[in-house]
């Protein structure tokens, strides 16, 4: 049943196998010292696009998370970078006592990273530090005002560096891991309109925290990979995460964020109610992309490029409630089955029309 638990992490996580001998394990320390000193990045801040993390950190990371429960936690990623991709061989977790809302690393936690990296390199482990991730359990992935901040001056010191964020409570609800990989702009620095952008669930108490700080930082594309060298530590660290999820309780574990959805969708459907009246249109002018004319030669972002269907408050209210829905159901589905296999005994052959019932919460 592990196994098989594994294998359906590594579908919905998009697991990717990838060669031990493959040239980035290779890579001398000497070149990739000599594209540090080059810094293509300071020249351009959309250099890195992608992440690619290791499933042996990747699974740290939430493990790591999820025993936070409502409170932040923060830890450090080791790896290397070449050719706008950064990646992530290991993670680390910091002695840090967050809060529901913020996480900072005090002396203790600098330290700890000084150790940390000093223990690697006598054990012959080459890479280096490359982020940090920290969790917002239950509102999302993104950068809050004190995150960019972080982040910012982490650029300036350390760079290349990257930020990665991890909800927890929608990763245990989806059970996909929802991560998000992110990097700051320079300061001064206006980015190129970014078109339409993919709705996210923002609490309220957050929305505008998320608003006024969109533009300060941009995401990247985070792939999941593995080796055949890592399926030994995969197995060790499955065994205690498989063992975590398969003894808890989705309803349970996430009442409280559960509660607090509900909460913030009653919330979002009084703001839409009281905009009904009010709006008369869900159209907006939709602005050209950057490095792309209109035919007149220039090339601003800003001009006149048709227009677009804009969701309403009450479609992005709509959109929360049916995720708040299909988590619930997968809850309760994911109960049911634990129910049937672990405390109904078997004293005939089960009926197939009973198991595809509780399958589909029927009974």
């Amino acid at each position: 049943m592990g196994d098989i638990a594994r294998k359906t992490f590594e579908l919905n996580n998009n697991v990717q196998s990838v060669d031990p001998t493959a040239a980035i394990f290779q890579w001398p320390r000497e070149e990739e010292k000599a594209l540090e000193d080059q810094a293509p990045w300071s020249k351009d801040p959309h250099y890195f696009h992608t992440v690619k993390i290791s499933a042996v950190a990747l699974i740290k990371m939430v493990t790591h998370a999820r025993s936070g429960g409502a409170y932040e936690i923060m830890g450090v990623m080791y790896g290397r970078v070449r050719d706008g991709v950064f990646w992530i061989m290991d993670a680390a977790a910091l002695p840090v006592q967050g809060t529901e809302t913020r996480v900072n690393a005090g002396n203790e936690a600098m330290e700890y990273m000084v150790s940390f990296q000093e223990s690697s390199r006598e054990a012959g482990k080459g890479e280096l530090l490359r982020g940090w991730y920290h969790s917002h359990p239950g509102y999302g992935c993104w950068l809050s005002g004190i995150d960019v901040n972080t982040q910012l001056n982490n650029q300036k010191f350390n760079d290349p560096y990257l930020a990665v964020v991890i909800d927890p409570n929608r990763t245990v609800s989806a059970g996909k891991v929802e991560i998000g990989a992110f990097r700051t702009y320079p300061e001064g620095y206006k980015p190129p309109s970014s078109g339409t952008s993919q709705y996210q669930s923002i609490p309220m108490d957050k929305i505008e925290d998320f608003g006024v700080h969109a533009d300060a930082y941009y995401p990247l594309k985070v792939e999941v990979y593995k080796t055949k060298l890592d399926e030994h530590l995969l197995d060790l660290l499955w065994n205690k995460y498989w063992v975590a999820t398969l003894s808890s309780s989705l309803l349970t574990s996430n009442r409280e964020y559960s509660t607090s959805q509900v909460k913030d969708l009653n919330a979002k459907l009084q703001v839409a109610s009281s905009n009904l009246g009010s709006s008369t249109s869900n159209l907006k002018l939709k602005s050209t992309p950057a490095g792309q004319s209109t035919g007149k030669g220039k090339t601003t972002g800003k001009e006149y490029a048709g227009v677009e269907e804009e969701d309403t408050a009450l479609a992005k209210a709509t959109q929360d409630s049916s995720r708040i829905t299909t988590e619930a159901q997968n809850g309760m589905v994911a109960q049911l089955l634990k129910d049937k296999l672990f405390n109904t005994p078997l004293n005939g052959p089960l009926d197939p029309n009973v198991a595809r019932a509780a399958v589909q919460g029927r009974q």
